[in-house]
Formats: structure tokens, C-alpha cells, sequence
């Protein structure tokens, strides 16, 4: 059993999680910081806060700004935390989309504004997954004993969802870059830095909220038809992706790489009838 229970241990660890002041992302570096690892908070806000929050569960962990579309910032704030010591674990968690990249009765797909899908795609693809990886990577293959990077797709990138076709185009761009970057590392550089990607269900944030619950905190239509096609009929909750983000970061999944696991509570499996 000690040996199962180590496999799961990240005991000496060093975790960076981008978006860790957000929902998911903060639950993200919980659950690292539960199995051991050593948390770096990065986001643009609620960096500090997270962390503190983090510190008072006995979890050590520091806050740090860093806006993942500033690849200068970003080498700016990784060379700080370098100098604390070798990062093991890149969780790149920054992500989002905007009402005005998503049609509805009073925008239609034609009148969709470029620069409204231009900020959806670079965020989602560019900030949440190639730059951050870019900065944090190079220092991570240089690591003998290698290290994970989890990217964060979604259910989007296996079944392109109405409303959101932006968001939906840039997660399905992350999960090729995910299996691109797992060959690439492996093949050119080390062999043990793995890249794989979870593919988030429906968990109720921020940016999706307006899109399941109405103004009652009652499922609106769409939120209805989500739950009809959920064989666990709910939706996620953060703390679902704890054990994923340990196993993915964990030695537990050291021969796997260029994977982007499903955590959708089976709505990717179920047909509809």
C-alpha cells in the first residue's frame, strides 16, 4: 500500500498553476498542494488571496502576477520563481470566453465582431496553453527526472457546443497542441517531461453561469439539456478534478503523454439515445 500511496505523493515538488486565482484553477492547486507539492499562483488577480487561503490549509504556496498574453511578463515572473527552485509541474489553467463572442436572439454568428473571437482564441490558446509552455517548459526540460505539464481543454474540443463557437475552435486547438508538444518535448528534448490536457465537463463558473442558470438560479434551457445528457445528471463540481490533476502531475502517470482526458461526468460517451 506505501508503495501505491507514493506513486500518488508530490512531496518535493514545485507546482506553477496559471489562472490559479480562478475557480477551477485555485481548486487545481489545492489538490496539488494537498498531495505535497510546493504552489506557485499565478493570475492577474486573487494571486495573493488564493495563496493565503492556501497557506492557512497548510499548503505552501506563494502568489505571483503574471498575465499569461505577456510572454515578456512571463519570463519576467518565472525567472522569480526559478530562483526558489526547480519547477516539476506546469498546470495551465488560464482560460475563458465573453458574451461578445457568443451569439444569442440579439447577435447573430455574422455580427460577431473579430476582435470579440481574436481575445477568446488568444486567451484559450496562446495564454492558456503555447506561451505559458514556451517560457515554463524550456527551464522544465533541462530537469533530469523530467516533470508534467497539464493543459486544460474542454468538452468543446470533442463536441464543438451552439453559442460559443470561438471558445470551442480554441479548445480544440489546445488538445492538438497538448499531443504536438508531448511528441516534441519527448522526441527533442526529454524524454520524461510529459504534456497531457483535461477536458473539463460542465462546471458552473463565472463565465458560463449566464448560460445555465437564469436570473432565479434555475437551469435555463440550455442548462436543462446539458443535465439531460449528463448520465451522472449533475454538473461538475472543482473538486472533480482533483484526482486527475494528481494522477497526471504524479509519477502514477509516468508512461503517459499527448493524452486530453475527458471529466465530463459521461456526457462525451452518451449518444442521446
Amino acid at each position: 500500500m506505501e508503495h501505491q500511496t507514493d506513486l500518488f505523493s508530490l512531496k518535493g515538488k514545485n507546482a506553477v498553476i496559471t489562472g490559479g486565482g480562478g475557480i477551477l484553477g485555485s481548486e487545481i492547486a489545492r489538490a496539488l498542494g494537498k498531495a505535497g507539492a510546493k504552489i506557485s499562483i499565478c493570475d492577474i488577480k486573487n494571486y495573493k488571496e488564493t495563496a493565503e487561503t492556501l497557506q492557512k490549509e497548510g499548503i505552501e504556496a506563494d502568489g505571483w502576477f503574471l498575465n499569461v498574453m505577456d510572454k515578456n511578463l512571463i519570463k519576467d515572473t518565472a525567472e522569480k520563481i526559478f530562483e526558489t527552485g526547480t519547477i516539476h509541474i506546469l498546470v495551465n489553467a488560464a482560460g475563458g470566453n465573453v458574451k461578445e463572442a457568443t451569439t444569442s436572439e440579439t447577435l447573430s454568428f455574422f455580427d460577431l465582431p473579430l476582435e470579440a473571437l481574436e481575445k477568446v482564441i488568444a486567451l484559450n490558446l496562446f495564454g492558456g496553453a503555447i506561451l505559458p509552455s514556451q517560457v515554463f517548459g524550456k527551464e522544465m526540460a533541462k530537469n533530469p527526472q523530467g516533470g508534467s505539464i497539464i493543459n486544460v481543454s474542454s468538452m468543446n474540443a470533442f463536441k464543438p457546443l451552439t453559442k460559443i463557437p470561438g471558445y470551442s475552435a480554441a479548445k480544440a486547438a489546445v488538445s492538438n497542441f497538448t499531443q504536438w508538444l508531448a511528441v516534441h518535448l519527448a522526441q527533442e528534448y526529454n524524454t520524461k517531461l510529459r504534456v497531457n490536457a483535461i477536458a473539463p465537463g460542465f462546471f458552473l463558473t463565472q463565465q458560463n453561469r449566464y448560460l445555465l442558470l437564469d436570473d432565479k438560479n434555475k437551469l435555463t434551457e440550455r442548462g436543462k439539456l446539458i443535465i439531460s445528457h449528463t448520465p451522472m445528471e449533475r454538473f461538475g463540481e472543482p473538486s472533480d478534478l482533483a484526482g486527475i490533476i494528481i494522477y497526471l502531475a504524479s509519477d502514477a502517470s509516468q508512461f503517459i503523454t499527448g493524452t486530453v482526458i475527458p471529466v465530463d461526468g459521461g456526457f462525451n460517451a452518451f449518444a442521446g439515445v
